[in-house]
């Protein structure tokens, strides 16, 4: 049975987490490119087309679902429970 992790990363076959690699964070494909450079370049302002010109191994879709990752962590909800009295 998948784990909680497992199953959502499986909505993410794009982005890989490997503790041996990056320390753990968040990938593309299993290289040495994190989510966070890629969001955070688009941040900044640099563009699609030049993140593409920049690193041509990387392809439309990585940074498409960088994207998409990103925004899913950002969804998180934190949910406060009531302590005994």
């Amino acid at each position: 049975m998948k784990s909680a992790v497992e199953d959502t990363m499986s909505d993410f076959p794009r982005v890989t987490r490997d503790p041996d690699m990056m320390g753990g964070v968040a990938c593309i494909r299993g290289m040495r490119v994190t989510v966070g450079m890629i969001l955070g370049n688009l941040g900044a302002g640099v563009t699609v087309e030049r993140l593409l010109e920049l690193y041509p191994y990387l392809e439309r879709d990585d940074l498409l679902e960088a994207l998409r990752y990103g925004a899913w962590l950002a969804s998180e909800r934190e949910i406060r429970l009531e302590t005994a009295a």
